[in-house]
């Protein structure tokens, strides 16, 4: 038995948002942090590995970062926290990349997209998580740029589904150990891609529930979800329309360090991406029309009223007439001096009640 999705609470202490606003006048590669604000230091951790092994330490030091050893066949570099501007400056200094990539790289509105040169590949996308406390979709911003031998992502926190990349890695599962960082790129985007199914069941969940309380009644508590839902929709569509075109540009081999033996992974993830842009669009089209049946179902319910309402004012119309006509206290009116007078009226009234409620019956009108 399904229950209605939790209502969402207020966050007291949701950080606030740092605006684009800020970097109008700035020269082209100034870099500025927009996105939520957070503290807390920048954490850089690194993973080297082959056929024969894999090395995992961490970075104190962004200075050090170029001194990475990069003798084995593939080198990850992640970088967790991008508040901190100084230190993403010195890591994009000591691993020569670009200050405008760099500014794209702090920036967390900026959209999916990839850019492809000679000595680099830098995409962007989005990670997104269903969050169970508040029921509302957690999306983070993440960066790749893929070189020859040496893979750099930028999150913003910590804690990601690239964990379970890493695990691979360590177990030797799979074509990581033996593949390029083309690959590593692949398997990251695909742990990725694969949480956006996650997030699509849950929604479904609560696409369900709504649509089994709307068929019953309406309130203004699912005038509320319904919304919550449209919102979630539009996160969720930001987020993936713009990584199609880009693994769509991987697959088509733009990427000259992209190899082909990874192209056909590029496509299945491809493929993947269109599905979930199918199924999201069709959420999409349930919630628009369960804002529809949302407003029939009220304005049904006011008619239904209405018609009660009109039901009583038509039965006692007659009734007023017949109080008005004989409350006018005519001094020669005969019935007033009738013996039989008042039961009389009293006969009439119900007789016309009965013969209204009957006329409605026979009419279906109740």
């Amino acid at each position: 038995m399904t229950t209605r999705r939790p209502k969402p609470e207020k966050s007291q202490g949701k950080p606030k948002s740092r605006k684009r606003s800020r970097t109008s006048g700035l020269p082209p590669g100034t870099l500025v942090y927009i996105g939520p604000e957070r503290e807390g230091p920048v954490h850089i951790t690194a993973m080297t590995y082959d056929r024969s092994g894999v090395t995992e330490f961490p970075v104190l030091d962004p200075e050090k970062v170029g001194q990475i050893p990069k003798d084995h066949l593939i080198t990850w570099i992640n970088v967790d926290g991008l508040q901190n501007i100084h230190a993403v400056e010195t890591i994009g200094k000591q691993l020569n990349i670009h200050p405008l990539v760099l500014e794209d790289i702090v920036d967390t509105t900026q959209r999916p997209k990839i850019e492809v040169t000679d000595d680099y590949t830098f995409i962007v996308f989005k990670t997104l998580t269903f969050d169970e406390t508040t029921s509302e979709i957690v999306s983070e911003h993440v960066s790749l740029v893929l070189g020859e031998h040496c893979l750099i992502t930028f999150q913003e926190t910590a804690g990601d589904p690239f964990d379970l990349v890493r695990n691979r890695i360590r177990s030797s599962v799979g074509r990581l150990r033996t593949s390029g960082p083309d690959y590593l790129a692949y398997a990251l985007i695909d742990a990725v891609v694969d949480d956006y199914f996650s997030v699509l069941e849950k929604l479904a969940e609560g696409i369900e529930v709504l649509e089994e309380d709307l068929a019953t009644r309406a309130d203004p508590q699912m005038l509320r979800e319904i919304h919550k839902l449209k919102v979630d929709m539009i996160v969720l569509r930001r987020s993936v329309w713009p990584l199609r075109e880009v693994l769509n540009r991987l697959s088509k081999g733009d990427a000259p360090l992209v190899q082909k033996e990874t192209i056909p992974y590029l496509m299945d993830v491809y493929d993947h991406t269109i599905h979930v842009i199918e199924t999201m669009e069709t959420y999409r089209d349930i919630v628009s029309g369960m804002l529809d049946i949302y407003l029939s179902s009220i304005s049904n319910r006011l008619n239904q009223i209405m018609k009660v309402l009109t039901i009583i004012s038509t039965i006692f119309i007659p009734l007023t007439f017949l109080s008005g006509w004989y409350g006018m206290n005519f001094k020669y009116m005969p019935e007033l001096s009738w013996k039989w007078g008042y039961p009389m009226v009293i006969v009439v009234a119900l007789t016309i009640v009965s013969l209204l409620l009957y006329l409605f019956r026979r009419n279906e009108w109740i």
